[in-house]
């Protein structure tokens, strides 16, 4: 596959890019794909989402970990089509980072930004390293 020509990602792409299943993969598609630079993540959230049921009752709230790890999720599937990783049983590893160790895999940086109809919800920095299974 010719990453640097995908402009977009639907379900079964970023299924073959990132391990996430439901109920824990939290975004449906992927557009404005950049290869090495941006993209951004979309998730299609209805009031029969599991975690309405206990956050909040009465006051549904989509909670604010679930957004930074979909930003995480949109971000590895920029880091699987950056990095060829389609088909490759590709582990995603997210973590802080304080210094970059000499020797180590190569670690990712992003900024992710969350938007409900057009007002910022969550933004977040966060670190990723890939690991691809061997056979």
């Amino acid at each position: 596959m010719d990453a640097t020509a995908v402009t977009h990602a639907d379900l079964d792409l970023i299924q073959r890019i990132i391990p996430h299943r439901y109920p824990f993969l939290l975004i449906d598609k992927v557009r404005d794909i950049v290869v090495n630079d941006s993209c951004v993540g979309i998730k299609c959230i209805t009031l029969n989402e599991p975690q309405f049921q206990g956050h909040f009752p009465g006051m549904p709230i989509f909670p604010g970990v679930m957004i930074i790890e979909a930003m995480a999720q949109t971000s590895g599937v920029l880091v699987g089509l950056s990095m060829d990783l389609v088909d490759k049983n590709a582990k995603v590893f997210f973590m802080g980072v304080d210094r970059a160790l000499r020797g180590g895999g190569r670690v990712w940086k992003f900024e992710g930004r969350a938007m409900v109809e057009g007002d910022l919800a969550c933004e977040a920095t966060f670190m990723a390293m890939f690991d691809v299974a061997r056979p």
